[in-house]
Protein backbone atom coordinates (compact mmCIF):
# COMPACT_ATOMS: atom_id res chain seq x y z
CA UNK A 1 0.00 0.00 0.00
CA UNK A 2 2.78 2.36 1.01
CA UNK A 3 5.25 0.68 -1.92
CA UNK A 4 7.58 -0.91 0.75
CA UNK A 5 9.55 -3.52 -1.27
CA UNK A 6 8.39 -6.80 0.02
CA UNK A 7 11.57 -9.71 -0.51
CA UNK A 8 10.74 -13.30 0.50
CA UNK A 9 14.31 -15.36 1.36
CA UNK A 10 14.32 -19.09 1.37
CA UNK A 11 16.34 -19.77 4.43
CA UNK A 12 16.48 -18.29 7.95
CA UNK A 13 19.94 -17.71 9.09
CA UNK A 14 19.07 -15.86 12.34
CA UNK A 15 18.45 -12.62 13.07
CA UNK A 16 21.03 -10.73 12.79
CA UNK A 17 22.26 -11.54 9.44
CA UNK A 18 18.53 -11.79 8.31
CA UNK A 19 18.77 -8.08 9.00
CA UNK A 20 21.57 -6.92 7.03
CA UNK A 21 20.37 -8.93 4.44
CA UNK A 22 17.88 -6.11 4.39
CA UNK A 23 19.92 -3.37 5.29
CA UNK A 24 22.10 -4.10 1.82
CA UNK A 25 18.75 -3.48 0.21
CA UNK A 26 18.02 -0.43 1.41
CA UNK A 27 18.76 2.70 -0.28
CA UNK A 28 17.31 5.74 1.82
CA UNK A 29 19.76 8.02 3.67
CA UNK A 30 18.75 6.68 6.92
CA UNK A 31 17.71 3.47 8.60
CA UNK A 32 14.95 2.94 11.38
CA UNK A 33 14.97 -0.63 12.57
CA UNK A 34 11.94 -1.91 14.46
CA UNK A 35 10.71 -5.14 14.67
CA UNK A 36 6.88 -6.33 14.34
CA UNK A 37 5.55 -6.33 17.57
CA UNK A 38 7.30 -3.04 18.63
CA UNK A 39 5.68 0.79 17.63
CA UNK A 40 6.63 3.86 17.33
CA UNK A 41 4.87 6.46 19.60
CA UNK A 42 4.03 10.06 18.36
CA UNK A 43 6.21 11.80 20.46
CA UNK A 44 9.36 9.33 19.00
CA UNK A 45 8.28 10.29 15.86
CA UNK A 46 8.13 14.10 15.98
CA UNK A 47 12.19 13.45 17.60
CA UNK A 48 13.07 10.97 14.29
CA UNK A 49 11.85 13.57 11.79
CA UNK A 50 13.98 16.49 13.91
CA UNK A 51 17.20 14.62 14.15
CA UNK A 52 17.38 13.40 10.19
CA UNK A 53 16.05 16.74 9.33
CA UNK A 54 19.10 18.32 11.05
CA UNK A 55 21.91 15.63 11.81
CA UNK A 56 24.09 15.88 13.96
CA UNK A 57 25.21 12.45 14.74
CA UNK A 58 25.92 8.98 12.81
CA UNK A 59 23.51 7.20 15.18
CA UNK A 60 20.85 7.32 17.72
CA UNK A 61 19.76 5.45 20.77
CA UNK A 62 15.73 4.94 21.77
CA UNK A 63 14.17 4.37 24.86
CA UNK A 64 12.15 0.99 24.58
CA UNK A 65 9.51 0.15 27.05
CA UNK A 66 8.36 -3.74 27.34
CA UNK A 67 5.42 -5.25 27.99
CA UNK A 68 5.34 -8.73 29.59
CA UNK A 69 2.25 -10.65 28.86
CA UNK A 70 -0.06 -7.12 28.75
CA UNK A 71 1.60 -5.63 32.06
CA UNK A 72 4.59 -3.36 31.19
CA UNK A 73 7.75 -3.70 32.68
CA UNK A 74 9.53 -1.25 34.69
CA UNK A 75 12.38 -2.97 36.17
CA UNK A 76 13.90 -6.40 35.74
CA UNK A 77 16.51 -5.77 34.29
CA UNK A 78 13.92 -4.34 30.87
CA UNK A 79 14.46 -0.85 32.01
CA UNK A 80 16.41 1.58 31.35
CA UNK A 81 16.64 -0.22 27.95
CA UNK A 82 18.40 2.02 25.32
CA UNK A 83 18.82 0.33 22.15
CA UNK A 84 20.40 1.73 19.05
CA UNK A 85 17.98 2.26 16.32
CA UNK A 86 18.07 4.64 14.28
CA UNK A 87 21.12 5.05 11.89
CA UNK A 88 22.70 6.87 8.69
CA UNK A 89 23.00 4.18 6.23
CA UNK A 90 26.47 3.08 5.81
CA UNK A 91 27.59 3.90 9.14
CA UNK A 92 26.24 1.00 11.30
CA UNK A 93 25.82 -2.78 10.95
CA UNK A 94 23.35 -5.82 12.67
CA UNK A 95 26.35 -8.20 14.81
CA UNK A 96 25.81 -11.54 13.31
CA UNK A 97 23.95 -13.04 16.97
CA UNK A 98 21.24 -15.56 15.94
CA UNK A 99 19.27 -14.21 18.45
CA UNK A 100 19.59 -10.91 20.50
CA UNK A 101 21.39 -8.97 17.88
CA UNK A 102 22.72 -5.72 18.41
CA UNK A 103 23.36 -2.86 16.53
CA UNK A 104 27.18 -2.12 15.94
CA UNK A 105 28.02 1.35 15.49
CA UNK A 106 32.32 2.36 14.56
CA UNK A 107 31.65 5.85 15.09
CA UNK A 108 31.64 7.14 19.24
CA UNK A 109 29.31 9.67 17.40
CA UNK A 110 25.68 8.40 19.14
CA UNK A 111 22.91 10.45 20.53
CA UNK A 112 19.57 9.87 22.23
CA UNK A 113 16.03 10.40 21.21
CA UNK A 114 12.53 11.31 23.09
CA UNK A 115 9.94 9.69 23.27
CA UNK A 116 9.25 5.83 23.78
CA UNK A 117 9.22 2.40 21.58
CA UNK A 118 6.03 0.24 22.53
CA UNK A 119 7.69 -3.30 22.33
CA UNK A 120 4.52 -5.83 22.86
CA UNK A 121 7.00 -8.70 23.54
CA UNK A 122 4.84 -11.14 24.77
CA UNK A 123 1.48 -11.08 24.63
CA UNK A 124 0.03 -14.20 26.12
CA UNK A 125 1.67 -17.23 28.11
CA UNK A 126 1.75 -19.38 25.40
CA UNK A 127 4.15 -17.03 23.33
CA UNK A 128 6.39 -17.17 26.94
CA UNK A 129 6.69 -20.51 26.48
CA UNK A 130 7.33 -20.94 23.06
CA UNK A 131 10.19 -18.02 23.02
CA UNK A 132 11.61 -19.77 26.12
CA UNK A 133 12.13 -23.05 23.76
CA UNK A 134 13.07 -21.26 20.15
CA UNK A 135 15.39 -18.71 21.99
CA UNK A 136 17.01 -21.28 24.67
CA UNK A 137 17.35 -23.06 21.19
CA UNK A 138 19.29 -20.07 19.49
CA UNK A 139 21.41 -18.94 22.30
CA UNK A 140 22.50 -23.22 22.74
CA UNK A 141 23.60 -23.01 19.18
CA UNK A 142 25.79 -20.02 18.93
CA UNK A 143 27.74 -20.85 22.40
CA UNK A 144 28.25 -24.37 20.70
CA UNK A 145 30.10 -22.73 17.58
CA UNK A 146 32.46 -20.46 20.43
CA UNK A 147 33.09 -23.93 22.25
CA UNK A 148 30.93 -23.48 25.19
CA UNK A 149 29.96 -26.42 27.80
CA UNK A 150 27.24 -27.11 29.38
CA UNK A 151 25.93 -29.41 32.04
CA UNK A 152 23.61 -30.00 34.42
CA UNK A 153 25.29 -28.41 36.97
CA UNK A 154 25.84 -25.36 35.23
CA UNK A 155 22.64 -24.45 34.15
CA UNK A 156 20.99 -24.96 37.67
CA UNK A 157 23.59 -22.66 38.73
CA UNK A 158 23.29 -20.67 35.78
CA UNK A 159 19.47 -20.72 36.31
CA UNK A 160 19.45 -19.64 39.82
CA UNK A 161 21.74 -16.43 39.00
CA UNK A 162 19.51 -15.21 36.35
CA UNK A 163 16.39 -15.49 38.64
CA UNK A 164 18.72 -13.57 41.57
CA UNK A 165 20.14 -11.17 39.41
CA UNK A 166 16.22 -10.14 37.73
CA UNK A 167 14.46 -10.60 40.93
CA UNK A 168 16.81 -8.97 43.69
CA UNK A 169 19.70 -7.31 41.90
CA UNK A 170 17.37 -5.79 39.04
CA UNK A 171 14.80 -5.25 41.33
CA UNK A 172 12.07 -7.64 39.32
CA UNK A 173 10.25 -7.52 43.07
CA UNK A 174 9.01 -3.85 42.09
CA UNK A 175 7.14 -5.31 39.00
CA UNK A 176 4.49 -7.04 41.40
CA UNK A 177 3.76 -10.79 39.97
CA UNK A 178 4.99 -10.15 36.39
CA UNK A 179 8.03 -9.63 37.82
CA UNK A 180 8.33 -12.82 39.53
CA UNK A 181 6.53 -15.06 36.19
CA UNK A 182 9.38 -12.90 34.50
CA UNK A 183 12.01 -13.61 36.44
CA UNK A 184 11.30 -17.96 36.33
CA UNK A 185 11.06 -17.34 32.83
CA UNK A 186 14.47 -15.99 32.49
CA UNK A 187 15.95 -18.34 34.59
CA UNK A 188 14.30 -21.08 33.01
CA UNK A 189 15.18 -19.90 29.86
CA UNK A 190 18.76 -20.32 31.09
CA UNK A 191 18.75 -23.49 32.21
CA UNK A 192 17.31 -25.05 28.98
CA UNK A 193 20.02 -22.87 27.09
CA UNK A 194 22.74 -25.01 29.18
CA UNK A 195 21.28 -28.24 28.92
CA UNK A 196 20.74 -28.31 25.57
CA UNK A 197 24.48 -27.29 24.78
CA UNK A 198 25.24 -30.60 27.01
CA UNK A 199 22.61 -32.25 24.84
CA UNK A 200 24.20 -30.83 21.91
CA UNK A 201 27.38 -32.23 22.48
CA UNK A 202 26.54 -35.76 23.29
Amino acid sequence: KHGAEIVKTEDWPGFGPQKNRALDRATGEWVLSIDADEVVTPELATAIRAAISNPDQDAWEISRLSSFCGRWIHHSGWQPDWIVRLFRRGRARFSDHLVHESILVPSASIGRLSGKLLHYSYTDFEEVLAKANHYSSLAAAMRLERGEKGGLTKALAKGFWTFFRTYILRAGFMDGRMGLVLAIYNAETTYYRYLKIMLGRN
